[in-house]
């Protein structure tokens, strides 16, 4: 079988993150440390090989990068400092940028002016809708008193671009994942795999994005990881569900009692949220840990949009609840000028897909262990 060699490939994965790579001569340590290192697989050396190599073509049929949680275990310990751990999130932002057919997340993530000026154009297209096409509020309703956010922002309308919105994002990212599936698994032509085994180990899938329990297997570090981890997840989930599907439920004019099912979802969400991220916060300015002590500017990006959107989120609730019309208002324009750029960008191309790519990476393992047995 012919084997395509791209020498270039180490060079094009350094703009996806930190990693001395070359540094690797396999020792093994990595491999012989890594809690989740299973029979028969390499795991990290493997993808480490393919990339010295420059096998490229291997490289994206391997989901390897995936199944590593970045415990740190193996970077603490290489006696060569390659930053195996490292290397598994560099190969993370890669792989995501190669399932991606519209080319856009390699922009995203190798160059700072894409990211920023898409994220500045779709701010301002949010405001432009406020300002050229929403009706404009009509002022003896805020002679009354009170917050009319439903006048101001018209639910119906809202909800329609929510669904344009959510539509768009979802049909982004269900091609790069079938693009993905067509990469690992069609393209790999040394095994076939029976329809019946798609539908068995489906519930895999499932039951490993909603745990996220791969963290168990990790050391103390890691497992510590998985409470924020599962809580910053669970807070988006909740509340990109709730501001999406339910929005005429969520966004009303009511103030309901503090024990509201809307009111404490909203709140287990800002919570999991915040939570999560002062936790990646404080951790990648002290640097504590080996997944903190490395950061490529996209993460920074994330998490710098993620808090603009709780917050913003948070003060809009405030001056609701309190009967601060105005300031309701023009903080909902900035809510909705962050919260569309951050799901637009991140969901389909940068970091928040890595929530749909690691179950899909864990399914499509198991499809080939399982035909291959």
């Amino acid at each position: 079988m012919t084997m395509r060699i791209n020498p270039d490939l180490p060079k094009e994965l350094k703009k996806y993150g930190k990693g001395e790579w070359n540094e690797c001569f396999h020792c093994g340590t990595c491999t012989a440390l890594c809690p989740l290192t299973e029979n028969n697989n390499l795991f990290p050396r493997r993808s480490i090989r393919l990339l010295q190599m420059g096998l490229n073509d291997s490289l994206t049929v391997n989901v390897d990068p995936w199944l590593c949680y970045y415990c740190g275990d193996c970077s603490k310990s290489c006696p060569r400092d390659a930053n195996p751990g490292e290397l598994m999130m560099s190969l993370r932002r890669y792989l995501t940028s190669i399932y991606d057919w519209t080319g856009l997340s390699k922009r995203f993530y190798t160059t700072h002016f894409w990211e920023f000026g898409m994220i500045l154009f779709l701010a301002l297209f949010v405001i432009s809708l406020f300002v050229f096409v929403l009706p404009p509020l009509d002022p003896t309703l805020n002679a009354a008193g009170g917050v009319r956010i439903n006048q101001f922002a018209p639910v119906d309308l809202i909800e329609i671009g929510d669904w344009i919105m959510a539509i768009i994002v979802a049909s982004l990212l269900i091609s790069n994942i079938l693009h993905m599936y067509y990469m690992v698994i069609l393209k790999d032509k040394s095994i076939k795999i029976p329809l019946w085994l798609y539908f068995k180990e489906f519930w895999l899938l499932i039951f490993h994005f909603v745990t996220q329990l791969r963290f168990s297997k990790c050391d103390t570090e890691g497992k510590k990881y998985w409470l924020s981890h599962w809580l910053l997840m669970s807070g988006y989930t909740v509340m990109f569900t709730v501001i999406v599907v339910f929005l005429p439920w969520f966004q009303t004019e009511e103030v309901h009692p503090l024990y509201h099912p809307q009111r404490l979802l909203g709140y287990y969400a800002t919570f999991g949220l915040l939570f999560g991220l002062i936790v990646v916060m404080i951790g990648r300015i002290r640097k504590s840990g080996e997944k903190f002590k490395f950061s490529h500017f996209s993460d920074w990006f994330f998490i710098i949009m993620l808090i603009l959107t709780t917050v913003s989120g948070i003060m809009v609730h405030i001056f609701r609840i309190n009967g601060m019309p105005y300031a309701t208002y023009y903080t909902y324009i900035a809510h909705l000028a962050i919260l569309v750029p951050m799901i637009m960008i991140e969901v389909p191309f940068s970091k928040w897909s890595h929530l749909a790519y690691r179950p899909f990476a864990i399914y499509f393992a198991n499809l080939k262990k399982a035909a291959a047995a």
